[in-house]
């Protein structure tokens, strides 16, 4: 236990620290790296402090395959999005799969059918993505979400739906994209992308999040 809530089946922490010359930070990855995100069995997230529930949507019209990496990838630059995965599952449409988040954990993760994620010319995941911030220590411990299209829309890929909501204390901000990029509610498409805030940004403490892939009006 850490505190009021379980750290079973993560691996240690890594230490936040500043990195590179863009002064990017660095939170905890995992040791080993992507133990710090772990699939947790629905009778049993509530007991970890940062969860999200996915949920497959009745506009899939087959299992999609859902990654989720950290922001830093192994080599311990900017690379958690480029075919790295701490955490992988199919999900079916009606389907749910909840994953929980060690503290000062950042990353994303992407949906879309078949096997495996599409990917961009040099090798990124090139579908929608969902990014997570849990816990930040260089943020007072504050947690932030949002759905973005930016990958995609700079890849001319396709814009799979998402829907990200905050449920810890019922109904809350949610971040949308719906198919194709029909309707784009706090969240983030290309020009976007130098805009920080966009999605939701919570106070420190236990966050309980929702994500609906392939989300339609």
């Amino acid at each position: 236990m850490d505190g009021d809530f379980c750290v079973d089946g993560f691996g240690g922490r890594t230490p936040g620290h500043e990195t590179g010359e863009t002064n990017t930070y660095v939170g905890n990855v995992g040791d080993p790296w992507g133990s710090n995100i772990i699939t947790v069995d629905s009778a049993l997230a509530d007991q970890y402090k940062y969860t999200i529930k996915f949920v497959g949507s009745s506009h899939m019209t087959e299992p999609y395959k859902v990654v989720i990496w950290n922001k830093i990838g192994p080599d311990g630059q900017m690379t958690g999005w480029y075919g790295n995965s701490a955490v992988s599952f199919s999900l079916a449409p009606g389907a749910e799969q909840y994953v929980a988040f060690d503290e000062n954990s950042q990353g994303g993760w992407g949906a879309a059918p078949g096997n495996d994620l599409p990917k961009d010319q040099w090798g990124g995941y090139d579908s929608t993505w969902g990014e997570f911030d849990f816990g930040d220590q260089k943020n007072n411990a504050w947690s932030g979400f949002d759905v973005s299209m930016i990958q995609a829309e700079a890849a001319g890929a396709a814009v799979q739906g998402m829907q990200i909501c905050d449920v810890t204390n019922g109904p809350g901000v949610c971040s949308t994209i719906t198919t194709n990029g029909a309707r784009v509610d706090n969240a983030y498409k290309l020009k976007d992308a130098p805009t920080g805030g966009i999605g939701g940004n919570l106070g420190p403490g236990k966050v309980r999040l929702e994500t609906i892939i392939e989300f339609n009006d």
